[in-house]
């Protein structure tokens, strides 16, 4: 049924447009890719006790250096098309906020496709050092809700909104790197766990 539902959506779609969704995908990936090797560059430039990690733990380093540039794309994106943009806005379109989309949304939910495939090959690559089950799960469902957004052109605007909370990530990866850095007991830690804890308090009174 969800085959049948899928070719359906398709055969609307026009050979260009799929065309766009799929070099979104792939500026995605290659994203992903530069920004691994970048963070690789840096940290070694920057972070003296880098070359001294073991090689898993470089590994998930440079994933999260990507894990947390795909967070900032995402969530001023997302913050962006939801509130300074007219594109939901309840006066500007006599469409269905739901069924509303733009060339930027569709950008935005195609690089994010992108991520989650590499992040997803990197955790089946490594399994189950960058995580479990639960892990392969999400990115699994995360996909599928985003590629159903983008090919239906619907309730894009609850995707965004949820690909919004990514701003949290950069707080999350930031207390692992302080962590594996020794940094544990310093006050940039501890304020970083109160923006942290602030952060997904602001998240869950969101409507």
């Amino acid at each position: 049924m969800v085959s049948l539902l899928l070719s359906s959506m398709a055969d609307n779609v026009s050979p260009s447009k799929q065309f766009y969704w799929l070099v979104s995908v792939f500026s995605g990936i290659i994203m992903c890719t530069i920004v691994y090797k970048l963070t690789g560059i840096i940290s070694v430039l920057c972070f003296k006790g880098y070359r001294k990690l073991s090689n898993e733990k470089k590994l998930e380093w440079n994933n999260r250096g990507f894990s947390t540039f795909h967070a900032f794309i995402a969530s001023t994106a997302s913050l962006y098309l939801l509130l300074l943009s007219d594109l939901f806005s309840e006066d500007y379109y006599d469409e269905l906020i739901i069924n509303r989309t733009s060339s930027l949304s569709e950008t935005v939910l195609g690089i994010s496709i992108g991520y989650f495939l590499s992040d997803l090959a990197m955790i089946l690559w490594l399994y189950p050092a960058l995580g479990g089950l639960e892990y392969v799960l999400h990115h699994g469902l995360s996909m599928f809700s985003i590629f159903l957004a983008l090919v239906s052109g619907k309730a894009q605007i609850y995707i965004l909104m949820v690909l919004f909370t990514e701003i949290t990530t950069p707080f999350v990866n930031l207390r692992w790197y302080l962590d594996v850095a020794g940094l544990k007991s310093s006050n940039i830690y501890i304020c970083n766990g109160v923006a942290l804890f602030l952060g997904w308090l602001v998240m869950s009174c969101m409507p």
